[in-house]
């Protein structure tokens, strides 16, 4: 079917089946080449609502006040060394952390994928990546904390090193030149979205969001805390963009799927939680007033085994877990998470319209 326009003396000729062909080409990966950036027709538009939902998320630090961080940090009786501790490894692991996961995002699977609204959300994630290094920028300047401090932790620190270097050798592998007609090139790129996506964004970040909130909730550093609210809204839609972007993958490459390589993304699992928990143990290595490292270190084997079922995969316990931390529920529970998907809660504000919630509400 051809549609023509006659505008004066000159027509033009807009052939829909060429088109539609167009639209049908669109893939993940191995899909139409094309320089043109066009979004419509979608596609995919799960992404497109996505990234929607990310932009009205934006938020900037300078947004947050911390001026009562500041006051705190400077009190000798205001906060606890433990306290202090947890936020220095806090912003030494995520400081190294936003900038592996906005790396990866860029120079590895929006350049591999091939439909332009994949690549437009992927961007904005990317995007938000930036913004929250920034957030961690403002922290530390803020506080005056020793920012070669911030740098040394990355290798002196041997549980953040570990688990930098776990996502890091994924990412590395997939920059060069891979024939993604191969299935088990195929199957690097979904590990490498289930790997930052599920295991690292989606389980190893939840330990310390859980102990600044904790925090948070004790009045302590309202700033920080407030800072981590918004960069955990965030990282459900960057977790929730990566399992969609699996889903896809899979469905148009099935061959991906086997039991073997199921197995493969549990193992990778269980090795996050193994990570993940060892550095809670260096984030809490005393006792600490309303913080345990036996409930946080529980709380990750919840989190791992509802990121596992969300994208089809057993979890590593055979029986349920229970969250170990309900008061964390309004603000980290997984199941909350996927309301955001799924439209039954507030819709996202500005981050400077947005309220604190109370203890109440926690």
């Amino acid at each position: 079917m051809q549609k023509t326009y006659s505008i004066g003396d000159r027509s033009f000729v807009l052939d829909q089946a060429k088109a539609e062909a167009a639209l049908a080409a669109k893939r993940v990966i191995n899909g139409r080449e094309t320089m043109t950036f066009n979004l419509a027709p979608l596609r995919y538009p799960w992404a497109y609502e996505l990234y929607r939902t990310m932009k009205a998320n934006h938020w900037e630090p300078e947004d947050v006040p911390m001026g009562r961080d500041v006051e705190q940090w400077r009190s000798a009786g205001a906060l606890s060394d433990v306290d202090r501790w947890i936020i220095r490894m806090g912003i030494g692991y995520f400081s190294a952390a936003e900038g592996i996961v906005g790396d990866n995002v860029i120079h590895v699977v929006r350049e591999l994928v091939t439909a332009s609204e994949l690549k437009l959300v992927l961007g904005r994630h990317a995007h938000e990546e930036n913004i929250h290094a920034d957030s961690l920028l403002y922290m530390i300047s803020s506080l005056g904390i020793d920012p070669h401090e911030c740098e040394a932790m990355f290798t002196d620190v041997p549980t953040i090193h570990a688990k930098n270097r776990f996502v890091t050798d994924a990412s590395r592998v997939l920059r060069r030149d891979l024939d993604l007609t191969r299935t088990e090139h195929q199957q690097l790129l979904a590990k490498n979205v289930f790997l930052f996506g599920q295991c690292m964004e989606g389980t190893q970040f939840y330990g310390l969001f859980g102990m600044i909130l904790a925090l948070y909730r004790q009045g302590k550093l309202p700033g920080i805390g407030t800072m981590f609210r918004y960069t955990l809204r965030d990282e459900s839609n960057h977790i929730e963009l990566f399992r969609r972007l699996l889903a896809a993958l899979v469905e148009e490459n099935p061959g991906i799927w086997t039991p073997a390589f199921q197995e493969e993304l549990r193992a990778l699992m269980a090795e996050a939680v193994a990570l993940e928990q060892a550095f809670i143990a260096d984030c809490l290595p005393v006792a600490a007033v309303g913080l345990s490292r036996e409930e946080f270190s529980t709380y990750i084997d919840y989190v791992a085994d509802r990121r596992l079922t969300s994208c089809g995969l057993r979890p590593l316990h055979e029986q349920p877990i229970e969250n170990p931390l309900p008061w964390l529920a309004e603000l980290m529970d997984v199941r909350k998470e996927q309301n955001f998907f799924e439209g039954r809660v507030t819709e996202y504000q500005k981050a400077s319209s947005l309220v604190a919630v109370s203890d109440d509400e926690l």
